[in-house]
């Protein structure tokens, strides 16, 4: 019987059938065994295949469907290991606040390399913005722009006032979307509002986004009214980069991309290089100091902190 991955809790699996029913299952020990080093060899989105127990209501996963892609990160407590956030999605939301509290560029910019690297698309999206003044709209502005003029979109709502959402609403149907962010940022608030109504969601949501509980990375997956599925996940204090070769890293952000051929040595680090197309745009202002900061920081091991 194959089905869907709709909610990790470490050892234990919510998959939805293909029948439509919600089996609660264990990872077989032979394919636990035979993962990579990763701490959860199922992810939320895994498509699976399960055989059920004597008592029908639980299982065991036997096998994991190939995967279109997955999110990623180094492990924070376990530096030789990974956690897959979620997998097979359509694009990724990654919710942002500039304060109270702040999202770094440095934890932005690693999570959009690791989600170039697995060919997903990434929609920032600014929250809270009933709280900002006329100053600080300026400031979101020019902290937006540095995204925007690399190609990536950018929202901004308020969650709490519903300012926006309908804008959000549009880009979630009948889609895949993974929602994540630091703890705080109202990524509890922006899903009460997608799911009005749904008292059991609100309080595991709620349980998750509260400050201090980031040290795991379970997720759960919500039908959503309007078509398509979010995938929400625990608020995450750092990202940490994985498996992404020194050598290839410029290509992961598009606006260095975009210089590469430019480069007099092929293998150019864009550090301190004769004739490096990359530094030359750097200094002429079309690559943005925040981002090449970014890019020296994960290319010297500085792969977790913004």
């Amino acid at each position: 019987m194959d089905g869907l991955v709709i909610k990790s809790t470490g050892s234990w699996y919510d998959v939805l059938s293909e029948q439509g029913r919600r089996v609660h299952c264990r990872v077989r020990g032979k394919l636990r065994l035979s993962g990579t080093q990763t701490t959860n060899p199922v992810a939320v989105g895994d498509g699976v295949g399960i055989e059920l127990e004597n008592n029908l209501d639980t299982g065991l996963i036997t096998s994991i469907h190939p995967r279109r892609n997955y999110l990623i990160r180094k492990s924070v407590n376990l530096s030789k290991q990974a956690q897959i956030i979620a997998a097979n999605l359509d694009q990724a939301f990654l919710v942002v606040t500039l304060a109270s509290p702040r999202t770094s560029l440095g934890f932005i910019d690693r999570f959009l390399v690791t989600a170039e690297a697995y060919d997903i698309p990434v929609m920032l999206v600014y929250n809270k913005l009933d709280l900002y003044s006329e100053e600080g709209l300026e400031i979101l502005e020019a902290h937006q722009e540095i995204y925007r003029r690399i190609g990536y979109s950018c929202s901004s709502i308020s969650a709490k006032t519903g300012a926006n959402i309908d804008q959000i609403k549009v880009l979630l149907e009948n889609r895949t979307t993974l929602i994540t962010g630091h703890s705080g940022v109202g990524k509890s608030t922006l899903i009460n509002t997608l799911l009005p109504g749904s008292s059991l969601k609100t309080g595991h949501i709620s349980d998750w986004s509260d400050k201090g509980k980031h040290t795991t990375t379970f997720a759960e997956m919500f039908s959503l009214p309007f078509g398509g599925y979010l995938i929400d996940t625990p608020g995450i204090q750092e990202w940490g980069i994985i498996d992404i070769d020194k050598q290839e890293l410029g290509h992961f952000f598009p606006e260095i991309r975009q210089q590469l051929s430019g480069c007099k040595f092929h293998n150019c680090r864009h550090i301190r290089e004769p004739g490096c197309a990359v530094l030359k745009a750097l200094e002429h202002g079309d690559i943005a100091e925040s981002r090449y900061e970014s890019y020296l920081s994960i290319y010297h091991g500085n792969e977790t902190r913004g």
